[in-house]
């Protein structure tokens, strides 16, 4: 019994020294480790023995964590002749600049798409290298309805006679890139169509000039159910609704400026510099050459005529104005460009409108020839 007692008091005894030793040199370490400015070598060998990672160790490799920003995907499926090429060429030189992967598809007359190419594209875009910004002609796609991440939109819209103006002189002769590109983008348009007289065809009815062609911009932003091509309330409230739910940003182009200045402020990782770029002399020289050639205004008749028929789109695009205004004045952003006035042969329009022509049951599928011209081939810029 004595020898039991004798040797557990041993072992006790044992068990003290131990613990009192290995205290002991840890705190030796640890003055040492402070006034040495780190860890001595002893405590460097007992990590490695024991497979622990103590913070703080001279030799510990430093982590090389990348910092995403938020958003870090970012889709912009811009609206054709509303300034995209103008914001295009300025995201070539930011993306540079700011190390994001920029990708612009070279698909530019299929804004419609199948169930199927809308998985496809979906897919393809949420495995770009983040951050991204991917930018298309395409009308709105619904990721969440697949259940993939949902991107952050931004977009511009413009005045919508002045874009299909803009867009009807495009398609006859291009801009000031080249005298003949336009030749280019429409091969096989006849003489008499291309020198048609804008009013004719206004006020004929011809097909460039009437509904559903003239109902472009609501469909970039309903999405892709057959509906939002039909011009209606129904078109026109599910756009409104996406661009609440969906958008960070629709701005307009008659304040491009404040556009930007919006953009370098919500997504600073983007779009740091932006309105310094797009101020600068270079820049300049290669925007003015996207300009419209040989643009006219039509007769107040005509503009009559048309507006009429843009009910929709008009609505659509004053609720987009208002929004970007209340963003404004939100952020207290101090606007870089004059307010807004409203096309001087807008108000001398009668207030009465008539109902646009609604869509015909037979419409063909095939994509209309609306689309601005882009260079031939996408191009990728990676950090």
């Amino acid at each position: 019994m004595k020898m039991k007692r004798s040797h557990a008091w041993f072992l006790s005894l044992r068990g003290f020294g131990f613990c009192t030793a290995a205290l002991l040199l840890l705190t030796l370490g640890s003055l040492m480790y402070q006034l040495d400015g780190g860890p001595p070598r002893v405590l460097v060998d007992i990590r490695h023995y024991l497979g622990k990672n103590l913070t703080g160790a001279a030799d510990a490799a430093p982590l090389h964590v990348q910092v995403l920003p938020f958003p870090s995907q970012v889709l912009y499926n811009r609206v054709g002749k509303c300034g995209s090429r103008t914001v295009v060429l300025l995201l070539r030189i930011l993306a540079e600049r700011h190390r994001f992967t920029l990708v612009s598809s070279d698909i530019h007359n299929k804004t419609r798409l199948s169930k199927q190419e809308q998985m496809d594209l979906m897919k393809n875009i949420s495995s770009l290298p983040q951050p991204f910004l991917y930018t298309r002609h395409v009308h709105f796609l619904n990721f969440s309805r697949f259940s993939i991440e949902q991107p952050v939109y931004i977009n511009i819209i413009r005045d919508p006679i002045s874009r299909f103006l803009s867009n009807y002189f495009f398609r006859r002769f291009g801009d000031w890139r080249g005298e003949q590109n336009h030749l280019i983008r429409t091969p096989g348009m006849k003489d008499d169509e291309r020198y048609l007289d804008i009013n004719v065809c206004i006020l004929e009815s011809y097909p460039e000039c009437s509904n559903p062609r003239l109902f472009y911009i609501i469909p970039y932003f309903c999405g892709q159910h057959p509906q939002c091509r039909e011009p209606g309330v129904w078109a026109l409230e599910r756009a409104k609704q996406n661009v609440l739910e969906h958008f960070l940003l629709v701005g307009v182009l008659e304040e491009l400026e404040d556009v930007l200045l919006l953009l370098e402020r919500l997504l600073p990782h983007f779009f740091s510099d932006v309105l310094t770029i797009y101020k600068s002399p270079d820049y300049r020289k290669m925007g003015n050459l996207t300009g419209t050639v040989r643009k006219h205004t039509p007769s107040l008749e005509a503009l009559q005529v048309l507006y009429q028929r843009m009910r929709y789109e008009y609505e659509f695009y004053n609720f987009v104005q208002d929004q970007f205004h209340l963003l404004k004045k939100k952020i207290g952003l101090k606007s870089a460009s004059p307010p807004t006035r409203q096309p001087s042969f807008l108000r001398d329009l009668a207030l009465k409108t008539q109902e646009p022509l609604e869509l015909d049951e037979e419409e063909e599928e095939e994509e209309p020839e609306d689309e601005e011209l882009e260079e031939e081939n996408s191009w990728l810029v990676h950090p």
